[in-house]
């Protein structure tokens, strides 16, 4: 039999989870060895029993894992393992590496650093443009943008790669031939054609609460640095940020607003140390894509436009808008504003702020998010 099929073989062991693996390539140097082992031998492993003997003995003649090997090619995913030419050589580096990989599209490039972008799915308008804007920026820097692809910040940032012609990665918390949420088809499919999608969990594995935690820890081994976008105070981004940590990873925390629930979390890791970003020039403080960005060489005009000292560009002023509209509109920000406000500092009277108002909601530049409460739209 090939070497795939072993390390195929023994990650779908019913019951043979990733720490019994660890205790069994203490022993053994590789699948095929556990795979001819006698009882003996096994019996000589710490931790395992003789109810995992007898379920690994069974396996090896239960064809089932065999038909499910042979059925994966002809699904489209591919997998891979310690060892490989493709295993991403970041995981090997953390101490609950997983012993299998299954893939749909293109794992990311070693040549390239990576950036993990994570947050609240519950995220305000706010946390979604911000996350949307640092992903298509990562990705005109030549950063990969790797994410877990839930609502909210995780899809934004992806979405925000892929539109800036970038590479994303996705790391799901269930097989990789589940889109889930269902919601996120169109970047499920985005990323399968031109980016990456990756689980530990076999295909098949339907999506669990439990199985997130998990998976967390990979979305911050495959980056050289996380930046954490609206987060509550118990959240999985925090756990993704505590992992990023112990791995010796750049945390980057956009700050919120004090006593906003969504930025509990993000306040609480700048408290205890995490670097605040606020332009995406910021996380050149991370040394290796610090190296890497200069070693492209980016041309000083590309340099400056990105490196700003706010998140918001200056796309409005090169729309020609007329000055009471423009004075109106530089008074909405992405945090809801009143009309009673609106008025006050444009100086501007109710009937034309009003009619300026709805200029711009038809011009899809604000959103009214309640009764006379604005917001913009775009960075």
């Amino acid at each position: 039999m090939r070497e795939d099929y072993y390390w195929y073989w023994v990650n779908n062991i019913v019951g043979i989870s990733n720490a019994k693996l660890k205790k069994l390539f203490a022993v053994f140097d590789t699948p095929e060895e556990i795979y001819k082992a006698s009882d003996r031998l096994l019996e000589s492993v710490k931790d395992i029993r003789q109810t995992d003997i007898a379920t690994i003995k069974e396996s090896r003649k239960d064809d089932y894992i065999y038909r499910q090997y042979s059925d994966i090619e002809r699904q489209g995913i591919r997998f891979t393992y310690p060892g490989h030419i493709n295993y991403p050589d970041k995981l090997l580096n953390i101490y609950d590496y997983p012993y299998i990989l299954y893939y749909k599209g293109k794992l990311p490039d070693t040549d390239k650093p990576s950036v993990a972008i994570v947050g609240a799915r519950n995220c305000t308008e706010y946390g979604r443009m911000v996350a949307q804007h640092f992903g298509e920026s990562f990705a005109g820097m030549g950063l990969q943008v790797i994410s877990g692809m839930a609502l909210g910040i995780d899809a934004a940032a992806q979405k925000g790669a892929i539109k800036n012609g970038g590479y994303s990665l996705a790391v799901l918390g269930c097989g990789v031939d589940i889109c889930y949420p269902r919601t996120n088809i169109e970047l499920y499919t985005h990323l399968n054609d031109c980016g990456g999608i990756i689980s530990e969990y076999p295909p098949g594995t339907a999506p669990r609460a439990g199985l997130f935690p998990m998976r967390n820890r990979i979305i911050s081994a495959m980056a050289d640095a996380l930046v954490v976008v609206e987060a509550r105070q118990k959240s999985g981004s925090l756990i993704t940020a505590d992992q990023a940590l112990e791995q010796n990873r750049d945390v980057y925390v956009v700050p919120g607003r004090i006593g906003d629930a969504l930025s509990e979390g993000c306040l609480k890791l700048i408290k205890e140390g995490a670097q605040v970003i606020t332009s995406p020039m910021d996380i050149m403080a991370t040394k290796s894509i610090e190296l890497y960005y200069n070693r492209r060489q980016i041309t000083d005009d590309k340099r400056n436009n990105l490196n700003t000292n706010s998140i918001f560009d200056d796309g409005f002023k090169k729309s020609g808008l007329a000055s009471p509209k423009n004075m109106v509109y530089s008074q909405i920000n992405l945090f809801p504003v009143s009309l009673e406000t609106i008025i006050n500092n444009s100086g501007v009277s109710l009937v034309e702020a009003e009619g300026i108002l709805l200029e711009l909601e038809l011009d899809g530049l604000i959103e009214e998010v309640s009764k006379n409460y604005y917001i913009r739209k775009h960075i």
